[in-house]
């Protein structure tokens, strides 16, 4: 009896932390994607006064290509975080480089169901991102070997040579990797 009654108190604390765990925010900069958290307010943090250049690498998709791309949804997550904490947008210039399975995020409804008989469940983010100034890029070597033509690309995608080259080059110009 005693067992019984400690793992009901047991399940009814977790229960009471569950119901009291903090809820997302959308937004500011990212409009509908990216949720994030808000922390307490003397959190390590971005130096509001200087300028971030920052760029991320996707080259994986969802198994599912009619799901959101969470990893591209990290690029919103981070613009919206930094704002929501005090960071002047222009102070972050982002980019993003697709490639492999992440790059069919940057195809068009047409060609999103033409290669994989679904919607591109990405295409919305990838429209917001572009609308909040992120530039994105895919890799050219991905794009040929996996017959997207530029006309397939989504009016918010760079084509570059390659993958490593955006990443030579944006390092080049100072940007930093976030490579998850």
């Amino acid at each position: 009896m005693h067992g019984f009654i400690a793992c009901f108190l047991l399940a009814s604390l977790l229960f009471a932390a569950q119901s009291h765990a903090a809820e997302s925010q959308l937004g500011p900069v990212v409009k509908g994607f990216g949720p994030v958290y808000d922390v307490p307010a003397d959190s390590f943090n971005l130096d509001p006064g200087q300028h971030y250049k920052v760029v991320m690498d996707i080259g994986k998709g969802p198994e599912n290509p009619a799901e959101l791309n969470r990893s591209i949804e990290s690029a919103a997550r981070f613009l919206n975080m930094h704002a929501r904490a005090g960071i002047p947008p222009q102070n972050l210039d982002l980019a993003i480089v697709l490639h492999g399975s992440g790059a069919r995020a940057a195809l068009t409804p047409e060609a999103h169901a033409k290669h994989f008989d679904v919607p591109n469940g990405s295409q919305g983010l990838v429209e917001a991102l572009g609308e909040a100034g992120v530039a994105i890029y895919i890799c050219g070597q991905t794009a040929a070997y996996y017959g997207y033509a530029v006309s397939d690309l989504l009016p918010q995608i760079t084509v570059a040579a390659s993958a490593m080259t955006v990443h030579v080059r944006l390092q080049q110009e100072g940007y930093r990797a976030i490579l998850f």
